[in-house]
């Protein structure tokens, strides 16, 4: 079947454009002044030398100023004392009316407009039941901006002519004319009730009055919309349904209205009832955003591409579909659409924003670089391709440049009153917190502090992750101490926080007050569903003071409380690590495969998995595609940067274990484990002094860490290589008299 579009706007529109919905001239085409009323008969012709009856008035582009005369008596009901009304009078001051009223309009003069109002008012003085003479003079105040006095003279005839169409379609475009102002105070002729009640009422009457308005039953269901009121809304559009099965915007706004009040599933339902042949470019837009949001990629990239099929060129649906393809990673399909739309609109930063991000992701670097910063080249101010910019150069590991850009997109989001839109906060939070954790990445630690401090200080949200984020560069400079002074600063502050008191009873215990941290965190137990989030972090407590079994109940006892897939996932890691921390590998790897069964890109379990079977020796083609994968998605953890030297170690790759180990020190010069690996690496290619400067290097941080990270026979074992190089090393100057160059 064929779609039909009606001439409805989207909700969205529906008050602004209300002229494109009622033309101006809807009333006089219905109802043309001269025109005789029914079963009455028809008007005298004009005087002699009168002006000949006008055509239908044409709606005024031009701005009228407001007439001096006092507004319209209205009209009086007839009674038994009230002279016939003389038509052929009305008629000559209609034909007057009418004709001053077309001048105005094509010879641009306001002020016939107020001899048009007086001749209308004559007439009505010759004929004061005329609904038609009423309804004019309403129409032409209305149009001419006298708002009120339309009101008031439509109001007025209703009182004798209760179900009047036009005046009711009068009142109607007056009081939607007033919501898209932004009005919804009390109108002047209805001081009850407010202009959105008011418009309600009326539509309500006209779909009484014409049943079969597809349209008008399209305007009181977005106003049921509009004031919330779902059911009504809902009756309204399926009854326009069942009349017009064909209309777009029928369909558009019933699933607009579940989409509004959260049913997805619903709106989805609604647009898949239109046979796929029959829908249009709008529906099959709509239904790939209702995919998007109930998770089917795939399907939301089919309805984007039928779309772009109907319309192509059209830049919505191409960003649309760009964007899903990308949700997707389908990276490559995704660099191809947003590369049409900057063929097609070389000015889109936006689009070639995501270019550079599509290239970040596929490690592509450099060319992500260059295509940042044309995006900024043609849009300095765009935060976005000032943030990736940032994130480039420090993946490139080119902090101090990473570092400048962020700090002026620091500057280019502070406000010096320091008031901000919740939109600013949140980006001004997102600036700060990657330029402290670059200032961070350079062990600038007073650098990093002083901007979460900053977070901090804009309070809300934002400020609670200013504090973690400041625990966290504490605890990494090994300052134990400051690290609790913080974390109490923030409990104090939130008070509330069940996170903040979990963050600063594992700092307790950290810094080896064990069973005040363990006593902190039960007291928050509460014997509701939110206990679950405090068991895990028991769990994590217990694990890292080696109580095992302990850990084990308390993860048992957050199980029976995880209902998302994500939870579990998060849980499966956790038991993960248990199983590991007490040498138990296989099981150990059988819950980080189950992992990422669940969630495929668990960067954690990625990088857990990959180095226990790097560091075994054992599947190692597995073990780095599992870390590199892990690399791609987090490329500047320091972390995971080791654990792909490792492997690369492991596999006799000693220049890409070198690369990779040595950026790892760069970012992480805090974790003694990736000096003894680099110092590894420098043994193993023949470069002794080196690997015994990095294996003093391990050992000082193993001194400075708390105690609950040292391994006594890790740190035994990089003791006992650090001792054999320093003999090698003396050797070798006892022999040659000088030390080895390397």
């Amino acid at each position: 079947m064929m779609i039909k579009r009606l001439r409805l706007l989207p909700l969205w529109l529906v008050f602004a454009a209300l002229a494109l919905v009622w033309p101006a001239a809807q009333t006089h085409a219905q109802n043309t002044p001269g025109a005789p009323a029914p079963g009455s008969p028809a008007l005298g012709s004009p005087t002699p030398g009168s002006l000949a009856p006008a055509k239908a008035p044409v709606a005024s582009p031009i701005q009228i100023a407001p007439a001096k005369a006092a507004p319209a008596e209205p009209a009086k009901a007839a009674d038994a004392t009230t002279p016939a009304p003389n038509r052929s009078q009305a008629y000559y001051h209609l034909a007057l009316a009418s004709g001053y009223e077309e001048q105005a309009v094509e010879d641009g003069r306001p002020e016939l407009v107020t001899q048009a109002i007086e001749e209308y008012k004559l007439a009505l003085n010759a004929d004061p039941a005329s609904p038609q003479l009423n309804n004019a003079l309403a129409d032409l105040y209305f149009r001419t901006g006298h708002v009120r006095e339309a009101e008031n003279t439509a109001h007025e005839l209703l009182k004798s002519a209760p179900d009047n169409i036009d005046a009711h379609k009068l009142l109607g475009r007056i009081y939607l004319r007033a919501l898209s102002d932004g009005q919804n105070a009390p109108s002047s002729a209805s001081p009850t009730g407010n202009v959105l009640d008011r418009a309600i009422a009326e539509f309500e009457k006209i779909v009484a009055l014409e049943p079969k308005s597809v349209e008008d039953r399209m305007v009181l269901g977005q106003l049921y919309t509009v004031k919330h009121d779902h059911a009504k809304a809902e009756e309204q559009f399926k009854t326009a349904q069942a009349m017009d099965p064909e209309s777009e915007d029928v369909v558009l706004n019933l699933a607009r209205l579940y989409a509004e009040s959260g049913d997805i599933e619903q709106e989805a339902k609604v647009l898949e009832t239109v046979p796929v042949g029959d829908r249009t470019a709008k529906m099959e837009n709509a239904l790939g955003a209702s995919y998007e949001q109930l998770k089917r990629p795939k399907d939301a990239i089919a309805a984007y591409q039928r779309a772009a099929d109907m319309e192509p060129g059209d830049a919505r649906t191409l960003e649309a579909l760009a964007q899903a393809l990308l949700n997707d990673n389908q990276l490559d399909e995704a660099l191809k659409e947003y590369g049409e739309l900057v063929k097609a609109d070389p000015e889109n930063a936006g689009a070639l924003v995501h270019m550079g991000e599509i290239q970040r992701r596929q490690g592509k670097y450099e060319d992500a670089l260059a295509t940042i910063r044309k995006a900024r080249g043609k849009d300095a101010n765009n935060l976005e391709a000032g943030y990736n910019e940032g994130l480039l150069l420090d993946v490139l590991g080119r902090l101090d440049e990473s570092a400048k850009v962020f700090e002026k997109m620091v500057d280019l989001t502070s406000h010096a009153n320091g008031a901000y839109t919740t939109e600013e906060k949140n980006n001004r939070g997102i600036f700060l917190e990657r330029l402290g954790t670059v200032y961070h990445e350079q062990n600038k630690t007073a650098e990093a502090i002083a901007a979460y401090q900053k977070m901090i200080d804009m309070g809300g949200e934002t400020a609670v992750r200013g504090y973690q984020f400041q625990v966290d560069t504490w605890r990494d400079a090994k300052e134990f101490d400051k690290a609790v002074d913080v974390s109490r600063k923030a409990v104090e502050a939130n008070p509330k926080d069940r996170d903040l008191k979990l963050m600063l009873a594992g700092e307790m215990a950290d810094l080896g007050k064990t069973d005040d941290g363990l006593a902190m965190a039960k007291g928050l137990l509460a014997n509701t569903a939110e206990d679950r989030q405090v068991w895990l972090a028991l769990g994590q407590m217990y694990v890292r003071t080696h109580r095992w079994k302990e850990a084990e109940d308390a993860f048992n006892k957050a199980d029976a409380l995880t209902v998302k897939k994500e939870d579990h996932s998060y849980l499966l890691f956790l038991r993960g690590e248990l199983a590991e921390r007490q040498k138990h590998y296989e099981p150990a790897e059988q819950f980080f495969r189950q992992t990422l069964e669940l969630e495929p890109a668990n960067v954690m379990a990625l990088n857990y998995l990959g180095y226990m079977m790097a560091d075994k020796g054992k599947q190692l083609p597995e073990a780095l595609k599992l870390i590199r994968k892990a690399v791609e998605l987090d490329p500047m953890n320091g972390a995971y940067l080791d654990s792909l030297g490792w492997v690369y170690f492991k596999m006799g790759e000693y220049e890409l274990a070198e690369e990779n180990l040595r950026q790892a020190v760069d970012r992480d010069q805090s974790d003694p484990t990736v000096h003894d690996h680099l110092g590894d690496l420098y043994e193993k290619t023949g470069r002794t002094r080196l690997a015994a400067a990095q294996w003093q290097l391990s050992l000082t941080q193993f001194a400075k860490s708390a105690a609950v990270d040292v391994e006594p026979a890790e740190v035994a074992k990089v003791q006992k290589k650090l001792d054999s190089a320093q003999v090698k090393l003396a050797k070798q100057e006892s022999a040659t008299g000088q030390a080895k160059p390397e």
